[in-house]
């Protein structure tokens, strides 16, 4: 029975685990989900400009002259970039999900092994 007990508080530790894991992966989707707008609201601005028209770049303290074609491109990599990133958040959070699942069925399965135990020490 000890070690049933043993094995099924190890495998909620591992839940436990698992669900700090999903909060990281969900601030991450979180952040990447606010980068992506930012992102597509300045391509839209770069859209509504001239070809003549100057661009400039924040580089640290300094803003620095850029042509708008590699600005355009610069941002429209950037937002495939973000859009990857959250397709791979995406898809480790369908992961985790199915993970936590098998674990909360080997939690009630052990719940029951236990329950059953106790049964047979309170018969003997």
């Amino acid at each position: 029975m000890t070690k049933t007990k043993a094995e099924l508080e190890k495998v909620i530790a591992e839940v436990r685990d698992m669900q700090k894991d999903v909060g990281k992966i969900t601030n991450q989707h979180v952040n990447l989900n606010s980068q992506l707008t930012e992102n597509r609201l300045v391509e839209q601005e770069l859209a509504l400009l001239k070809d003549d028209a100057e661009v400039f770049k924040l580089i640290g303290p300094v803003l620095i002259k850029q042509d708008i074609l590699e600005a355009k491109g610069n941002v429209s990599k950037r937002i495939n970039f973000i859009t990857s990133e959250m397709k791979r958040t995406d898809d480790q959070m369908a992961l985790l999900e199915k993970k936590q699942e098998a674990k909360r069925t080997q939690i009630m399965d052990l719940q029951v092994k236990l329950q059953e135990l106790a049964k047979q020490g309170a018969v003997q």
